[in-house]
């Protein structure tokens, strides 16, 4: 590709230490870089520069497209003024956002935000014809998923079909990263000092579709196993990285997937450590037993519920007792255990919440401090469409004026009344966090000022908080 065309991706600030490899942006980069396109990244995240900097680095430099990757839940507290700066010294630059943000509600998100361009979907084919239209060698009308506007009219193209063969796709470039900076930080279930670890993605997609879970694209599709462990080599050779978090929604799809993977890293003589999403309804003690030998840690399940007339309405199709079982399988297995609860969804009451606490009291592995947060209705989801349909959403506009956090209540999708909701969801997550700290360091005053955090989100406003899980580094 001719005339130097050049690609900014700012990584926007998640006010934490502990971040997770952006995915999108390294695989967009490396299809960028392979086209010929030049490439910077503007890490905020982990450096935590300002908007004035960004400012300031925007009017030193010039580039053809600056894009933003977002979800939802980071709009207003982060993105809304980004797009600010960003608009402002952008000079003759296409602002393109993309992601599980804008991706559902296209026409909402380049109204707030003056955007260029909405990517939707998947978008590693997408950047490279937008960069093609920028620099006159295309036409944004054959773009397809993509929105943009014209004198102030919202086009919405037919939507781009995902990409089928993943191994199509580069490895993320990593070299524009500062890759140090996402593993000193991140020391997961079962690492020790001396283990090193990153973010991988081996499929994308899932089995499922849960009411509260919005995806941009449907099914799953998966990378061949050779194709991962030829990625992870080349992470352990150059960086070091043996634990891997494996950031797929669902990694464990089948026993012959898990036997592949273990003979391959049998074959190449890699030793790993690593964290997986698993759903309960494809686990079973033989797939316990292959993780473990492949090298399994730690096994993150979305259970969500311990009533099953909360489970159906929710559309998860798996059953309490098939939650009971995965647990008791993985724990005799000494594997750790994510207990993945949400309350507040649709049928949840005050005894369901209680059978969500006695659950994770029963099965945890007290890797990481368990508390539930009520279920959110993300736009996309169809837990969204059913609050609309309620009349307990207008639209998105509605939702981002009321989320303000997520361990905050957003709809109220139960009988409750919102001040009873705030003691009953404070009760549990305080019973949690003292269960936690009874089982492991024993120490009170963190137990006591972490619940005293979870008061002041609840009924002080602090929505700044992030959650229970940001304290382990401390203990």
């Amino acid at each position: 590709m001719k005339n130097n065309p050049k690609v900014l991706f700012v990584i926007h600030d998640l006010y934490q230490e502990d971040n997770v490899f952006p995915f999108g942006t390294g695989y967009m980069a490396a299809c960028l870089k392979r086209s010929g396109t030049e490439v910077k990244i503007y890490s905020q995240d982990v450096f935590h520069y300002t908007n004035d900097e960004l400012a300031g680095f925007l009017e030193e430099n010039e580039f053809d497209i600056i894009g933003v990757g977002f979800l939802a839940a980071r709009f207003k507290e982060t993105v809304e003024s980004l797009c600010e700066t960003i608009n402002l010294h952008k000079k003759n630059a296409w602002l393109v956002l993309g992601g599980p943000g804008p991706s559902s509600i296209p026409e909402y998100i380049l109204q707030k935000t003056k955007a260029d361009i909405i990517a939707i979907g998947e978008a590693e084919e997408t950047i490279i014809e937008l960069i093609k239209c920028k620099i006159g060698k295309g036409n944004l009308s054959k773009v397809e998923g993509i929105a943009y506007s014209i004198d102030d009219e919202i086009i919405v193209n037919e939507r781009r079909q995902p990409i089928k063969n993943l191994d199509s796709i580069p490895f993320p470039e990593w070299s524009l990263f500062p890759i140090k900076k996402y593993t000193e930080h991140f020391k997961p279930s079962g690492a020790t000092d001396k283990d090193v670890a990153f973010s991988i993605i081996t499929g994308r997609g899932c089995v499922n579709r849960c009411n509260f879970c919005y995806r941009m694209e449907k099914g799953i599709r998966l990378r061949s196993v050779n194709n991962v462990v030829k990625e992870l080599k080349i992470l352990n050779e150059i960086y070091g990285i043996n634990y891997l978090e494996i950031e797929d929604e669902l990694f464990v799809v089948s026993k012959e997937r898990i036997i592949e993977f273990r003979d391959a890293l049998k074959r190449e003589g890699l030793k790993i450590k690593f964290f997986c999403h698993a759903r309960v309804d494809l686990f079973n003690r033989e797939i316990a037993e292959l993780l473990k030998e492949c090298g399994c840690q730690f096994l993150n399940f979305g259970m969500e519920s311990s009533d099953q007339s909360v489970l159906n309405l929710m559309n998860k199709n798996t059953t309490v007792e098939q939650n009971i079982k995965a647990a008791e399988i993985a724990k005799m297995m000494g594997m750790g255990l994510g207990l993945n609860f949400i309350w507040g969804n649709l049928g949840d009451t005050a005894e369901s919440l209680r059978g969500n606490v006695e659950m994770i009291k029963k099965y945890n592995t007290y890797d990481q401090i368990r508390t539930i947060r009520p279920v959110t209705p993300y736009p996309g989801a169809d837990l969204y469409y059913e609050a609309i349909r309620r009349g307990l959403l207008k639209g998105p506009e509605d939702f981002f004026n009321r989320f303000k956090n997520s361990d905050l209540v957003t709809v109220n999708f139960t009988d409750i009344p919102l001040d009873k909701y705030y003691d009953l969801l404070f009760a549990a997550n305080k019973d949690l966090i003292i269960d936690h700290y009874m089982h492991t360091t024993k120490d009170m005053d963190a137990a006591d000022n972490l619940i005293k955090d979870f008061y002041n989100l609840y009924f002080k406003d602090n929505v700044k908080f992030r959650g229970a899980r940001s304290y382990l580094k401390t203990n």
